[in-house]
């Protein structure tokens, strides 16, 4: 829908190239005629530019004075319809035809009968190659008979659709389906709602089989199956049995006796499905290819008001995650976070406006962070010593160390190099234990140390003091090690890829290089838009969902995906350390 007042946003063309990309049917529909500054003719011209040549209008709006009364359709004879519209939809429908004659015929002068010219309209937009044009004014009702006819008899019905392709839950092709009441049940999961009162309610789209209140079902989710487990989904297999079903009119639900193949229904108790499941036979257990969903790209870091609050946070973002495929949640276990990544503000002010208002659940949020990493910038020494004497068994272990940086990626290694027995074998592990609990709680920012060599060189040990938990005095030598020399800061870098309009790629390259971005190239996408490659350090990119929508008037998108560690600046670092430092952290 387009309204007239307003022209076409960024917006309806992303969703135009969406649909484009895998050849859905398509009208454009013309809202808010009855207002001011609504120009009809105006916003036709600039849909065919944003949308192409095959954007014809079926109908024009018939006014009396500067209320729109009616339409006039433009494919019947006679009337008042323009004739250069008329012309022009007509020799646009007859391209469209599959009849070879029609346009000699036509340009020989011959009147084509409207009833063909319909018929081949039909044809061309239920195969997404035409796109009629139908203005529509809610206030009076004009033009929705005129659109719903459009849609009964111009889009394919479920039959007509090609049937999704179908697995097995272990990820094998299953036999084809149809959209046929006496196949096997296979049906979706389209929408999740949850009541803290009424419970789960699924909105569901049978394309095969029939669906019958309280039957058994298989429910199926594997989104991790075919995306990978960066999509916050795990699967699941469960059998449960399916309750009431009914047709939604609105908020009103008609009881149903049936759904079959073709039909969308609200099933209620399925307590453990999800948007995106698929339901089939227990006996014969399928499952559909989830939707690929957007990456959620702006991560939102919540913590509960109160305890109370926390008690319940837990199961009302299970719901919230059901409900929602597009919401991934995340338990970070380096920063210890909550982190909900969301499409972007006003999806995280739902999510956030859900869990008050439909779960009593408050969250406060606080700033997010970025996982860092240390590791040491050069060689160094430490000397480990606990001793302590307090009456009874005392506690002794004495160990030296050498230190060393590895190359990015290298991980952990321990080298033992104690001679004569300086440090019993039975605590050589005990030092590499205290040593690899001191890596992970940091030495100097409080980040996990990563890329080291420690080599355990000497060490003394008691007859009597000296046990396991001692020699985790391995820890107190890392942190001597540490002080001797500098610790380098690491930061993760996401290579970015940013698809713009030609006309903004100066300003969003600037951007990026704001964002101490290493540029590595751009490409061509269609006709004018270029995608932008670039790695960036990943701290630059928590706000980006939101600035790059800003700065495109949301024509922008952008994907990421992790690239690698590298040393973060000294000014850079220290600014971070300081907004931890005010922030309460450690």
């Amino acid at each position: 829908m387009v309204a007239a007042n307003e022209g076409v946003d960024e917006a309806t063309r992303t969703l135009w190239r969406e649909c484009d990309a895998v050849g859905m049917p398509r009208a454009v529909v013309v809202t808010k005629l009855d207002q001011a500054r609504a120009d009809y003719e105006g916003l036709l011209r600039q849909a065919q530019e944003a949308f192409g040549e095959r954007v014809m209008p079926l109908y024009v709006p018939r006014r009396s004075g500067t209320d729109v009364v009616g339409l006039t359709g433009l494919l019947a004879p006679g009337g008042d319809a323009p004739e250069e519209l008329r012309g022009e939809l007509i020799e646009g429908v007859i391209e469209e035809s599959e009849d070879e004659t029609l346009m000699d015929r036509y340009v020989g002068g011959e009147e084509i009968a409207e009833d063909v010219l319909t018929a081949d309209l039909e044809r061309a937009v239920a195969r997404g190659t035409f796109f009629p044009v139908v203005p529509v004014c809610s206030v009076t009702g004009v033009g929705c008979t005129e659109l719903l006819a459009l849609a009964a008899r111009g889009f394919p019905s479920p039959a007509e659709h090609p049937a999704p392709e179908v697995f097995s839950p272990a990820g094998k092709t299953a036999p084809a389906i149809s959209c046929d009441p006496a196949g096997p049940l296979v049906a979706e999961i389209v929408k999740t709602t949850s009541d803290p009162y009424v419970g789960r309610l699924s909105l569901v789209r049978v394309f095969s089989g029939t669906l019958l209140p309280d039957q058994p079902v298989h429910v199926s989710g594997h989104f991790t199956s075919f995306f990978g487990d960066a999509t916050g989904h795990d699967d699941h297999d469960e059998d449960e049995r399916v309750g009431a079903l009914a047709h939604s009119f609105g908020r009103t639900q008609v009881p149903a006796s049936r759904i079959v193949a073709g039909d969308l229904c609200a099933v209620g108790r399925l307590t453990r499905a999800e948007t995106g499941d698929t339901l089939s036979s227990v006996d014969e257990p399928r499952v559909l290819r989830p939707w690929s969903m957007p990456e959620p790209l702006l991560p939102i870091a919540v913590v509960a008001h109160s305890k109370a609050d926390e008690d319940k946070l837990s199961q009302a973002l299970g719901r919230l995650g059901a409900e929602d495929p597009s919401l991934r949640i995340e338990n970070n276990a380096e920063t210890h976070q909550l982190v909900l990544w969301c499409m972007g503000e006003a999806h995280a002010e739902v999510l956030l406006e859900r869990l008050t208002s439909r779960y009593g659940v408050h969250v406060d949020q606080v700033p997010f962070t970025v996982s860092l990493r240390e590791t040491f910038a050069g060689p160094a020494k430490g000397h480990g010593r606990h001793v302590k004497q307090s009456g009874g068994h005392g506690q002794f272990a004495v160990c030296d160390i050498e230190v060393e940086p590895l190359p990015e990626g290298s991980g952990f290694e321990f080298v033992d190099k104690v001679v004569g027995g300086a440090v019993p074998r039975q605590f050589i592990p005990s030092v590499e234990k205290g040593i690899r609990a001191q890596m992970e709680r940091g030495v100097r920012g409080g980040y996990p140390v990563v890329d080291l060599r420690v080599t355990l060189t000497d060490g003394k040990a008691h007859s009597v003091d000296s046990s396991d938990m001692a020699f985790h005095a391995g820890a107190l030598a890392l942190r001597e090690a540490a002080a001797s020399t500098s610790i380098t800061v690491l930061e993760p870098f996401d290579t970015v890829t940013v698809v713009v309009p030609d006309d903004l790629v100066g300003s969003v390259m600037s951007d990026l290089s704001a964002r101490r971005a290493r540029m590595l190239g751009t490409d061509k996408v269609g006709d004018d838009h270029t995608s932008i490659v670039a790695e960036v350090p990943q701290i630059e990119l928590v706000r980006y969902a939101v600035d790059l929508r800003s700065a495109s008037h949301g024509s922008g998108t952008f994907t990421r995906t992790f690239a690698h560690y590298e040393a973060m600046p000294d000014d850079v670092a220290a600014r971070v350390a300081a907004r931890v430092a005010a922030s309460g952290g450690g």
